[in-house]
């Protein structure tokens, strides 16, 4: 099963800040989803926030390896 929600810890692994404002960051786009605070962020949502890819980031927090493209 793949991981389809996205933590403070991953969040500041993929940005390169402490988990401190990886906490902000994950509260900030949960305010304007609405999430109440037991609710997940989903990586589609946190990707579409911060302008990320969201397939690369999918296979990044899953562990699963990226395609390379051929020469």
């Amino acid at each position: 099963m793949k991981q389809l929600c996205i933590y403070p810890k991953e969040v500041a692994v993929i940005i390169g800040k402490s988990q401190t404002t990886a906490q902000t960051l994950v509260r900030t786009i949960k305010d304007i989803h609405g999430k109440a605070k037991h609710q997940a962020l989903t990586i589609r949502e946190f990707c579409n926030y911060m302008d990320l890819p969201y397939e690369e980031t999918f296979n990044m927090i899953n562990n699963i390896p990226l395609k390379q493209e051929s020469a």
